[in-house]
């Protein structure tokens, strides 16, 4: 009964893991996106430096980099069942029968260094050299946040490998103790039928001897 009721824990807490590998998977497809924002920002801060430009055309610049500036905050917002996908917030993810928590690394898509990104200017040669260094650093921190959406996912992965191999051991150990052993049991079958035939046949006879003495009476 105890080695059941752990494989059941150990189903449970699988299938929490599941659940939050496929949140981290909804992060990284966000992030994914997200990166192509900020490389586009990133190249129209270089564009807005052109001295052949004039501020109209960077006026022009600015309006793409806004849009793309307000969808990294519109993303930061987003949440998965509820739960934020981009609040900061580390995550504890059940990874055993016995409730131990793996924590997950949070993604905090409202820090500064992605925030300041929608007040930043290109319309200026000026505020289109300090806009480039912020897309950098944006650029860069995301890179960070990925790499660690991957290592929880290949952790969680881990985790969930070790918990199906848990319960493979798990129920051939309690079919030792459950399961009829086939061969064995043909064996007894067989034997306790040969037993009552034979005790039959037997008691046949028995029955037969007054008959024939009753013959020989007569």
């Amino acid at each position: 009964m105890r080695l059941t009721a752990q494989m059941s824990r150990n189903t449970a807490a699988q299938n929490n893991i599941g659940n939050a590998i496929s949140l981290n998977q909804t992060q990284d497809g966000y992030l994914s996106q997200v990166n192509n924002a900020l490389g586009r920002m990133s190249e129209l801060s270089v564009q807005a430096q052109d001295v052949t430009k004039s501020d109209a055309d960077r006026s022009l610049y600015q309006q793409e980099f806004n849009t793309l500036a307000n969808y990294v905050n519109n993303v930061s917002t987003k949440d998965f069942n509820g739960v934020s996908l981009f609040s900061g917030a580390a995550l504890n993810i059940t990874t055993d029968s016995d409730a131990n928590t793996f924590t997950s690394t949070g993604v905090n898509l409202t820090s500064t260094t992605y925030s300041q990104l929608a007040s930043d200017s290109i319309g200026t040669t000026a505020g289109a050299v300090t806009a480039l260094t912020h897309v950098k650093a944006a650029i860069t921190q995301l890179a960070s946040d990925r790499a660690n959406i991957g290592a929880n996912m290949e952790a969680l992965n881990n985790y969930s490998n070790q918990l199906s191999t848990l319960n493979n051991n798990l129920s051939a150990a309690n079919s030792q103790i459950m399961d009829v052993d086939i061969a064995q049991e043909s064996t007894n079958y067989a034997k306790q039928n040969i037993l009552v035939q034979t005790g039959t046949a037997m008691l046949a006879q028995a029955n037969s001897l007054p008959q024939v003495a009753l013959k020989l009476l007569s």
